[in-house]
């Protein structure tokens, strides 16, 4: 009597019913790797280049931007100032009368203020540091009297009683500074030197307006 064969286990049948497919073959699998590197090199090129482009356009904006700054505007160009309208006879007048003044106040406080530095740094002594500052409150009592008889025009009142303060700040400095040869106390000096500075800068402004481009001190 034959032998019959042994019936399959019920693994082995469900695995042969499921319907599963069959393992791709080993020559499939060999070809399918073969193509993938095939297109992995052109992929890497593809993405280098794209990368390089990228920062080449990043590069080139900055470049544009930096550019696009560095040139203004002919709208963000500044307007010149409008031209200094010329003086009347009577400002002209004015500004000629004051100028032989003007030049002796200037004189008077260039040789105040060196008096008490040279005072200061113990280069003169006590008859030369008052000699230069009583010379210059001289000359600023003569200025204040000169200065009163004259007459500015209605656009220059502004500019002459600035000019009045100016000299008067000089003659408050000075007083204030000859007192060191009363006490002996130098703070005299530190409290003089702002009211000689204003009085400074008030000529400076009036002589912009009369005298363009001149030179004050302080």
């Amino acid at each position: 009597m034959a032998s019959r064969k042994p019936p399959r286990s019920g693994v082995r049948a469900a695995r042969a019913s499921d319907g599963a497919p069959a393992a791709a073959p080993r020559e499939a699998i060999t070809v399918g790797s073969v193509g993938i590197r095939r297109h992995a090199p052109r992929l890497k090129v593809t993405l280098f280049t794209g990368v390089v482009l990228g920062l080449l356009a990043l590069v080139g904006f900055a470049g544009w931007r930096e550019a696009s700054r560095g040139v203004p505007t002919a709208s963000a160009r500044p307007s010149l100032p409008a031209p200094r309208p010329a003086p009347s006879p009577a400002e002209e007048a004015y500004a000629h009368s004051l100028w032989p003044i003007h030049n002796e106040v200037k004189a008077a406080a260039l040789k105040m203020t060196f008096g008490g530095l040279n005072y200061k740094l113990h280069e003169i002594d006590r008859a030369g540091f008052r000699d230069r500052v009583e010379s210059a409150r001289a000359v600023y009592r003569r200025a204040a009297a000169r200065i009163e008889l004259l007459a500015p025009p209605a656009s220059l009142v502004g500019l002459h009683d600035e000019y009045v303060q100016a000299v008067r700040l000089y003659q408050e400095a000075a007083g204030e500074m000859v007192r060191v040869l009363d006490d002996g106390k130098e703070d005299h000096l530190a409290t003089a030197f702002p009211k000689s500075q204003e009085a400074g800068t008030k000529l400076l402004r009036v002589g912009q307006v009369l005298w363009p481009g001149e030179y004050v001190p302080n």
